[in-house]
């Protein structure tokens, strides 16, 4: 459960008018150095970097440059000290040594926080950069001054020279301390830190950068239709077929409630090469290829999902949605029937969004815990490749509206010149809706089921809807969150009032 602890070092730690070549590190069990060459490092860096060795429970440092004079030095180990058995990491081990009467003495306390979640975050790197190697060592090279956070998304960084330093926090995809990707998270602050005492409660806030550079995934699915990844999301998102240019007109775009999916159906397949430009508000985004056979052919399928979830009820007051696989072209109501309690009922409505292109709506006066099937006749809907469906029945409940509950959230805002956005969630993946508000206000929220929930508050400050990531280049800052720590459940058949108030927003540094 333990890693390795130091029994002794020669010369010890701590130790002034260094003048050693060889350090000798003694630990209480054997251990092995992993990944030493990103792990360990060395502050000052050296033109020659020591040489680590261990032997038996030892590590042997052999240093091969000369030592500068009245100098501080701290060895770094990371999480390169690794028990043999289990792995247990001795994280953040350092070895201090003065080449003069003084050693560095100064300190950097803090904690990183995930700005999304608001939670602490532990195993985060935390940079120092000196002021004038900022611009050429930050993205680029690795850190001489770092840590880690610990269980509580603390740090320190200790043994500090003083002077003007940026700090970073970094969550990284692949472990190098290089903020060298769009999917790693950081954190900074805006303005440079002057340490000429200990300095305390320095917060930073992760977040994901929105990437500069668009990056496109795609490939032909099986029934031929083009899939398209975006590595970011989108405002107002549209699609061109720029070559063959006459096969614009002829395809089918259906773009993700997100933005950062889409899929392009063509009617006509005879090509064997297509270039997709894709836009936002009308500029230019990137064009991507793809190629096929031009004879290639496709398996396709007409089926259906629907909104009633694996226990097949469908929420009160609410309309049963079809979901077809494929684009369709045309539908015939008269080979649709439904049934309630095995009697065929009439004056409900099949229609087809306006919007989505694969989705279609049943509308009925539906009776709470009514048992209701839907039957389509084989060859009702047609695709725009001309398949037909097969023969399904679809059997729903009405669920309850007992187990339905709704609560009416009084908000309070701090400043009415400013814009908030109130959301509702029980997994913040899965936000259940927004509200943008500049007052005091009263928020229905109708016809959740009865569980827990929790309210998120995202300080709008550009007001253009959503929360907005920040840019370390541009030295901006993630727009604030709030989460409400009080944990809101919604009673069965219930209707209840609860109030909100929102804190004024925290300063970011």
């Amino acid at each position: 459960m333990t890693p390795p602890r130091l029994l002794k070092a020669s010369p010890p730690n701590m130790t002034r008018h260094f003048a050693a070549k060889v350090v000798q590190l003694d630990f209480d069990e054997f251990f092995k150095l992993y990944n030493q060459y990103t792990e360990i490092t060395m502050s000052p860096a050296q033109d020659k970097p020591p040489e680590f060795k261990t032997k038996k429970k030892s590590i042997i440092i052999t240093f091969k440059d000369t030592l500068q004079k009245n100098t501080t030095y701290v060895i770094n180990f990371g999480k390169s000290i690794q028990d043999v058995n289990e792995g247990n990491t001795l994280k953040n081990f350092t070895y201090v040594f003065s080449t003069g009467a003084h050693i560095d003495s100064l300190s950097i306390t803090g904690t990183v926080t995930n700005t999304v979640t608001q939670l602490k975050e532990k195993d985060i790197t935390v940079m120092l950069f000196p002021i004038d190697k900022d611009s050429l060592y930050f993205g680029k090279k690795k850190p001489a001054i770092y840590t880690t956070t610990d269980t509580s998304g603390n740090f320190s960084l200790n043994n500090l020279h003083d002077g003007t330093y940026r700090i970073y926090a970094l969550k990284e995809s692949s472990p190098n301390r290089i903020y060298d990707n769009d999917k790693e998270l950081i954190g900074f602050l805006k303005k440079p830190i002057k340490l000429y005492s200990d300095t305390s409660n320095i917060q930073l806030n992760l977040f994901q950068e929105d990437p500069i550079k668009v990056h496109v995934d795609k490939k032909f699915d099986l029934d031929g239709k083009m899939f398209f990844v975006f590595n970011k999301q989108f405002n107002n998102p549209s699609a061109q077929i720029i070559y063959p240019a006459a096969l614009n007109d002829q395809k089918i775009v259906d773009f993700s409630r997100t933005h950062d999916t889409a899929y392009i159906y063509m009617r006509n397949m005879d090509f064997d090469s297509i270039r997709v430009a894709f836009l936002d508000n009308g500029k230019p985004i990137d064009s991507v290829s793809l190629h096929k056979g031009r004879k290639e052919t496709f398996t396709r399928a007409l089926g259906f999902g629907f909104n009633v979830g694996p226990s097949n009820k469908l929420k009160p007051n609410t309309d049963l949605i079809l979901n077809a696989t494929l684009p369709v072209e045309s539908f015939d109501p008269t080979m649709i029937t439904l049934m309630e309690d095995s009697t065929a009922v009439s004056g409900f409505t099949v229609t087809k969004d306006t919007g989505e292109i694969r989705k279609f709506y049943v509308r009925y006066h539906y009776k709470e815990n009514g048992l209701y099937t839907l039957s389509v006749d084989e060859g009702a809907f047609t695709s725009i490749y001309g398949e037909k469906n097969k023969k399904l029945n679809k059997k729903f409940l009405i669920d309850k509206q007992e187990n339905y509950s709704t609560v009416n959230l009084h908000v309070t805002v701090p400043d009415t010149s400013k814009e908030y956005i109130v959301q509702i969630y029980q997994d913040l993946k899965n936000i259940l809706a927004s509200y943008p508000i500049t007052k005091n206000t009263v928020i229905p929220f109708k016809n959740y089921l009865t569980g827990k929930y929790h309210f998120r508050v995202i300080y709008d400050a550009n007001k253009n809807g959503k929360w907005d990531s920040g840019n370390v280049k541009k030295k901006l800052q993630p727009e604030n969150i709030w989460i409400d720590p009080k944990e809101r459940t919604l009673r069965p058949n219930w209707e209840s009032d609860e109030d909100l108030v929102i804190p004024p927003e925290p300063v970011t540094p």
